[in-house]
């Protein structure tokens, strides 16, 4: 009776064995493809065709950026790279919902922030330095430059003063292509970000009114002092 028993059990097993597939060489585990969630920012640049002509590092940081930023009102944003000379176009704005970029230009930075590159930046009134990091774009109006475009800095100690310093948006001669061709660089502000007087007026108009501005640069420094890139909210 027990050898009977005992045969049953090993038939038994033997049955189980194979039909779950355990036999040499299975997995015990079924193999599962890996998902990985689409890369936003990859996604982005390449729908828009930016490779070779923006610095794919400056795109991905001003991205997480402006999806972090709740209080923006516009699908709006603008990038001005500092780690390329003022010789070339560097300041490009994004319509973030049609995935197109709609402007590219030069642009100035601060007189003591540097000569061809900026390399020096600051929060300080009476600086004459570009500050870097995360700007929401305010309201116009009409002064000493001409039409101009009201930053609000979002990042204490970095760039919260912009107002108070009037760092604005606005077109000026010394901002225009041809002073390269003449004194081998763009012209400098005051720390003001300006442009082609010929282009401020669309420019501004595209990005007024609460949309997300990032400036940036290839310094360590701001990158630690950013609550907005070292936010634990995913973008």
């Amino acid at each position: 009776m027990l050898r009977i028993s005992l045969t049953v059990f090993f038939l038994l097993v033997s049955f189980l064995y194979s039909f779950t597939g355990l036999g040499e060489g299975a997995s015990a585990v079924p193999e599962v493809k890996s998902m990985a969630k689409p890369d936003r920012c990859a996604e982005l640049f390449r729908e828009m065709q930016l490779e070779g002509e923006v610095n794919y590092t400056a795109f991905r940081q001003a991205v997480t950026g402006y999806y972090r930023i709740a209080q923006r009102k516009k699908e709006i944003l603008t990038l001005i790279d500092f780690s390329k000379p003022s010789t070339e176009k560097r300041l490009y704005v994004f319509d973030m919902k049609g995935k197109k970029m709609l402007f590219s230009s030069v642009v100035a930075h601060g007189k003591n922030s540097g000569g061809v590159y900026a390399t020096s930046f600051s929060n300080e009134y009476g600086s004459y330095k570009s500050s870097l990091g995360f700007y929401l774009t305010a309201s116009t109006y009409q002064g000493k430059n001409g039409y101009s475009l009201i930053l609000d800095g979002l990042e204490k100690g970095i760039n919260d003063r912009a107002r108070e310093r009037a760092i604005v948006v606005h077109g000026a001669a010394y901002a225009d292509p041809s002073v390269i061709r003449a004194g081998g660089r763009l012209g400098r502000s005051f720390g003001c970000p300006a442009v082609p007087q010929k282009l401020s007026r669309p420019l501004i108009d595209t990005i007024k009114g609460g949309s997300v501005m990032y400036i940036y640069a290839a310094t360590p420094e701001y990158l630690a002092q950013s609550h907005i890139l070292n936010s634990k909210d995913r973008a």
